[in-house]
């Protein structure tokens, strides 16, 4: 039950700062880019540090589920694998980018962006997907 608290948890945060606060920033006219991505740079750095801190719960909650249901665990690894990928990589090379649209350059076009947004989506699907096998009744084994 724990770690289907955690991760629907997170994925609301998730929802909210992705999916929501993100492309909302772009769309309002007196906030120029480089002060959106700034923002942005921000908002993605602090929510790095909490999602450590989620998947740190998790592999424990996980953890604890571990006999009676390991797939819950081999769900927490994809998605501590996604966050591993994009704080070692990703945030690194948008940070860059964002550096030198700031610096008032203009970086040649990259997938970088797309990229981590399709993580995003494929980590909510994962929170999904590990909420819903967390709170899914267990069945009997057969004997």
């Amino acid at each position: 039950m724990a770690a289907a608290i955690i991760a629907m948890i997170w994925l609301g945060m998730l929802i909210g700062v992705s999916f929501l606060a993100t492309p909302v920033k772009f769309v309002v006219a007196d906030l120029s880019l480089p002060v959106a991505l700034q923002v942005g740079q921000a908002t993605f750095h602090l929510f790095a540090k909490v999602e450590w801190a989620l998947t740190t719960a998790l592999i424990g909650a996980s953890a604890l589920a571990w006999r009676t249901r390991p797939v819950v665990m081999v769900i927490t690894l994809m998605i501590a694998g996604v966050v591993l990928v994009q704080a070692l990589w990703l945030l690194p090379a948008l940070d860059a980018r964002v550096s030198e649209i700031v610096a008032g350059g203009s970086p040649a076009p990259s997938a970088h962006h797309a990229f981590y947004a399709g993580l995003e989506a494929a980590k909510a699907l994962i929170l999904m997907l590990a909420a819903f096998v967390c709170l899914r009744p267990r069945t009997a084994s057969p004997r």
